[in-house]
């Protein structure tokens, strides 16, 4: 298809002069004119009536006017999809996730990439953070999303939003009976807690530690849904995030043990190795990663 040809003939038409068309077009009045001849040519007809003082369109020449915009329209829009084919986001993209981020956080995420980009065909590992961090650095999975930092320095590391959690437990526990409850209070309870190896295990050491507290016992569950019914069937405390306890409170199953001036806040890392930067399918997850959690 003479595709320049056609758009100069129907912007000859518009305008209905070569010398208006020829400074349209950024190009020549003989190149506008030869366009119009080759036109002819191939369709032998005549397109135009010329005379000195105006330039009229044939009959021939309305139905190839009509003609030539579907044909323009046609083309630019097949050249726009084969542009996106190419630029598209496909192929596959392995995400690793700390078990908090992967079961409660990250599915908002997944599913905003997958209308986005049907394409691209997601996978999710989901472990602790330690266990993350190593599927990382053996390139086994793309990007990671933990809890906190890592020491691993051939590591890239970077903060996507702040998590808060809280210590909870049953709704008979007595603590939660109490309106505001000291730090102290906490010395020598029964704590149902994550796996060493965990962040939320590793925050939970860091709280009692810091706090000078000594625990009764530890109950070690490597799951936030075991950590959960344990704790609505038992007397026990844990540190759970907020997205983890979130639905459980709402509907009354567990209750906070409200501290008094006391909060506990981490930050939740996305972590690749800097060979994966320029990945075209890992720089649209931490785009999407950006825009979902900039202001949480």
């Amino acid at each position: 298809m003479q595709y320049d040809a056609l758009k100069t003939f129907v912007t000859l038409v518009e305008v209905k002069n070569f010398t208006k068309t020829a400074e349209k077009l950024l190009m020549s009045q003989p190149s506008v004119s030869l366009h119009i001849k080759n036109l002819e040519r191939d369709f032998q007809t005549k397109l135009f009536e010329r005379s000195p003082k105006s330039l009229k369109i044939t009959p021939t020449g309305e139905l190839l006017y009509d003609c030539a915009l579907q044909m323009i329209s046609i083309y630019e829009q097949t050249r726009q999809s084969i542009l996106e084919h190419h630029h598209s986001i496909k192929g596959e993209l392995k995400i690793g996730a700390s078990f908090t981020i992967g079961e409660y956080i990250l599915p908002a995420i997944l599913l905003d990439l997958q209308n986005k980009y049907p394409s691209l065909q997601l996978e999710v590992v989901i472990g602790n953070t330690e266990e993350i961090v190593q599927l990382v650095r053996l390139f086994q999975v793309d990007i990671g999303l933990i809890e906190g930092q890592t020491n691993e320095k051939d590591l890239s590391v970077h903060a996507f939003m702040e998590d808060e959690l809280f210590i909870v437990s049953s709704n008979c526990h007595r603590l939660t009976k109490k309106e505001k409850v000291e730090i102290a209070d906490l010395q020598n309870e029964h704590w149902i807690t994550r796996e060493v190896g965990s962040g939320t295990r590793e925050y939970l050491d860091h709280v009692l530690r810091s706090n000078g507290l000594k625990a009764k016992s530890f109950l070690t569950i490597s799951s936030n849904q075991g950590i959960k019914e344990t704790l609505i069937r038992g007397k026990g405390l844990s540190l759970l995030s907020h997205s983890v306890i979130e639905r459980d409170v709402q509907q009354k199953s567990l209750s906070i043990v409200k501290l008094k001036n006391q909060s506990f806040i981490r930050t939740l890392s996305y972590v690749y190795s800097p060979i994966m930067k320029d990945k075209k399918n890992v720089k649209i997850f931490i785009e999407a990663l950006s825009e979902v959690y900039t202001n949480k």
